[in-house]
């Protein structure tokens, strides 16, 4: 399937900025499940200071917000082609250990109460305890907006009982840990089936499974990834796989306003 990417994202401070870095993770991968035909990225109101892969092998623009701005405004626009592979992305690689996706993060840490639900799951086949594991997380937390943020724990969202794609996929990683799953958290692209316009990008889990390596989870709409996917940037969670995170000095208030549009 050939998707169309269209995602701007706008940051307005309510004074002029002296000194703000922006860390953008917003190039599309290439790998088994994907091509991309073209993508580029225009900035304005800051200036692109390093251009790099970090150990994920994630693409990175640093932009340093210009000085005295009180706005910086990214657009991406792309085309990428993508292919079923009913989810499974195949062997690792990168720089990256296997053993490194097993260690608990802030944000994936496991307590009791996870644990448990990992536990009630477990079995010998291991590609039907993650199928079941997705399910059971998607049963226990509600799809609900509003109610978390991106600090928000596993554990703290399985309390809960409600959160988002991001949420899930942290639940998910940490109950698959705490098996002796590898597993690592994906920000990306979704192209819905019932409107182009969005408001946010989309998040999802994978996990290392014997003799069929990374394997993708998407909790919160109950399938594996197929072609409506385009996968961004990887991380043992969120934090390390954002697809912009920064910090800035000044500036007083930020509003940010995104506009994406996902289409075949």
């Amino acid at each position: 399937m050939l998707l169309k990417i269209c995602h701007h994202t706008h940051y307005k401070f309510e004074q002029a900025v002296p000194y703000g870095l922006q860390r953008l993770r917003l190039i599309p991968k290439e790998n088994a499940a994907q091509h991309v035909l073209n993508w580029s990225t225009e900035i304005e109101g800051g200036t692109v200071e390093a251009d790099y892969f970090d150990y994920h092998n994630n693409h990175v623009l640093l932009v340093r917000i210009n000085e005295g701005a009180q706005e910086i405004s990214v657009q991406c626009d792309g085309e990428v082609e993508t292919i079923d592979t009913a989810g499974v992305l195949g062997r690792h690689g990168g720089h990256v250990p296997l053993w490194y996706f097993l260690q608990p993060t802030r944000l994936t840490e496991a307590g009791r109460e996870l644990q448990g639900l990992a536990r009630s799951v477990a079995g010998d086949d291991q590609l039907q305890v993650l199928h079941r594991l997705a399910a059971r997380v998607l049963e226990t937390v509600r799809y609900d907006i509003g109610h978390t943020d991106t600090a928000t724990t596993a554990d703290a969202a399985l309390a809960a009982g409600h959160g988002v794609c991001q949420d899930h996929a942290h639940i998910f990683i940490a109950a698959a840990r705490s098996l002796g799953f590898p597993a690592r958290y994906v920000s990306g692209y979704l192209m819905l089936t019932d409107r182009v316009e969005q408001e946010a990008s989309h998040a999802w889990a994978e996990a290392h499974v014997d003799g069929l390596g990374w394997v993708g989870f998407d909790v919160s709409n109950g399938i594996s990834p197929d072609t409506r996917y385009v996968r961004i940037a990887t991380g043992t969670d969120y934090s390390e796989a954002a697809p912009i995170s920064g910090l800035s000095y000044g500036g007083g208030e930020q509003q940010m306003v995104v506009s994406l549009s996902v289409e075949q």
